[in-house]
């Protein structure tokens, strides 16, 4: 989130093949901020600037009490709106984001053709993100309450859907196109800050299962990872696509954070299966928003995902130059967690009729609940003092699940960020990642039961260079390479075959209005 995106869900038929786009974390300069705390941590990918939750959540609304920098901004103080704004606790966030991308070998033909086209075709998506953020002392006098609302416009179309055929987007903004609500909440803190409680319509991607050094790059894979955003209906409560939730966050002391989270597990509402069949919107078989296009749908009605995670900051620091100088260590973050979907689901050995469903077909029996775990470790690993911006961080993220009711058993993303790489260059981030996905059990004896090309593990590849041009401008140039697409599945124009491996060059810019 950004890094994603509307969750898609396509069928390809023979082979069983699902890719479900998930959400993917992206970057803009300007140090740690929320975008209204509404999606996707908004990072300055700096290696020392690691941030747990209660960071993120401390700077959202330390920026809500004064008056916000027209500095980072292309409008500035947008002729006095801004600053009569801020004056009742009010502060409006809007960013524009713009992706080009093409694949120069391997892919598939676009599904909208007529099946003889190459899979190289270039796409565009673009995003405009707005929120309003109100912090409710400075407006009605209730300490300690932040009240927030989103919204987004989604245009374009993502190449991963018309040429490409991964288990995640190449992008994280791959999305369906709309205009649409995005979250709805209200936060009140207590404790003197140790405790706050979030209710409304929210995405869960902002605060769980996420790395701060991953949310670098582009990759959906590595924002919202692959496990979730595969396996879960509509990939889950995960941008753009939020869900009715409270969440629940305690810090104790500076090092440990505990957070727990209640949500509908399914914000399209949708669940039929893309291995069995998709219905929906006719003209656009993968769209996830033909059921909620506005965002308003607040469905309720199929199961609740129960989210847990613990965090750790080792040698905790908050970017100011005297809190640093006595903390001299390497920080990090550390984090366990996880998750139970309470949903029925479709099992991949079996039909209703108890025979095997790869090789008799008919309906999937469904069972319930899902479940999943993950461990995530943010680390500085070098600096050549702490006055100095260079610096190399590391992350490593890990989720695994059970094998019959999931497409995805395990995943393992990882990588380095080197900050500052050249002279001159303080604020830009040269990122390197790597990350591999490995279909289930269930869905490898499912293609072979029904004699389709038994797929595998799907590898990702990433080099990216976010450089700001300006206070409000960020560009990112992106190299990927996709190895064994969506673990090895046939080319829809020919089944016998596998999808060629990808090399994909984008394009990114991120522009702060």
């Amino acid at each position: 989130m950004f890094r994603c995106v509307c969750k898609r869900i396509f069928f390809w038929g023979i082979g069983g093949f699902i890719s479900i786009s998930g959400y993917a974390q992206t970057t803009i300069t300007g140090g740690l901020a929320h975008l209204g705390a509404s999606k996707p941590l908004l990072a300055q990918i700096n290696p020392e600037t690691v941030s747990d939750s209660w960071q993120a959540g401390a700077i959202t609304i330390s920026q809500s009490q004064d008056t916000p920098s027209a500095d980072g901004s292309l409008l500035r103080d947008m002729g006095g709106l801004r600053p009569w704004l801020a004056r009742y606790g009010m502060t409006l966030s809007i960013q524009d984001i713009n992706e080009l991308w093409g694949n120069a070998t391997g892919g598939i033909a676009s599904p909208n053709g007529d099946g003889k086209g190459s899979g190289t075709g270039p796409s565009y998506i673009g995003i405009t993100l707005s929120a309003m953020m109100v912090d409710m002392e400075k407006m009605i006098g209730l300490k300690g309450g932040t009240f927030n609302i989103s919204a987004l416009q989604i245009r374009g179309r993502g190449i991963t859907q018309d040429h490409l055929a991964d288990f995640n987007p190449i992008s994280g903004f791959e999305a369906d196109r709309s205009t649409r609500l995005f979250e709805l909440w209200y936060q009140q803190s207590f404790l003197r800050g140790a405790l706050d409680v979030k209710i409304g319509q929210q995405d869960l991607d902002t605060e769980f299962l996420m790395s701060d050094y991953a949310s670098l790059y582009l990759n959906a894979n590595f924002g919202w990872p692959m496990g979730p955003s595969v396996n879960l209906y509509a990939g889950g409560p995960s941008w753009p696509l939020a869900a009715p939730a409270i969440r629940l966050s305690y810090r104790s002391g500076e090092k440990y954070t505990i957070m727990f989270a209640a949500a509908d597990d399914n914000p399209s509402a949708n669940r039929d299966s893309s291995v069995f069949g998709v219905t929906g919107n006719l003209a656009d078989p993968t769209s996830q928003t033909a059921r909620d296009s506005s965002g308003t749908l607040f469905n309720m009605g199929t199961g609740a995902l129960l989210i847990t995670e613990i965090q750790y900051a080792f040698n905790p620091q908050f970017g100011n130059s005297g809190h640093t100088a006595s903390h001299p260590g390497l920080p990090g973050i550390y984090k366990v967690g996880g998750y139970y979907d309470t949903a029925q689901f479709p099992d991949y050995r079996y039909n209703t009729q108890g025979q095997f469903l790869g090789a008799t077909g008919g309906t999937p029996r469904r069972v319930r609940g899902n479940w999943l775990i993950y461990g995530i470790i943010d680390q500085l690993i070098w600096r050549p003092s702490p006055a100095v911006p260079r610096a190399l961080g590391l992350f490593i993220r890990a989720t695994g699940n059970s094998d019959d009711r999931n497409i995805i058993s395990f995943a393992l993303d990882t990588g380095l960020n080197l900050t500052a790489p050249f002279s001159g260059r303080m604020n830009d981030t040269l990122g390197l990642g790597w990350g591999i996905g490995r279909a289930t059990s269930g869905v490898r004896a499912y293609d072979r039961a029904h004699g389709a090309l038994v797929q595998g593990n799907e590898n990702h590849f990433e080099l990216t260079y976010r450089a700001q041009i300006t206070p409000w401008m960020v560009v990112q140039p992106d190299f990927q390479y996709i190895l064994n697409p969506s673990g090895g599945i046939g080319d829809p124009s020919c089944p016998t075959r596998r999808i060629g491996n990808e090399a994909i060059f984008g394009f990114h810019t991120n522009v702060n209005f």
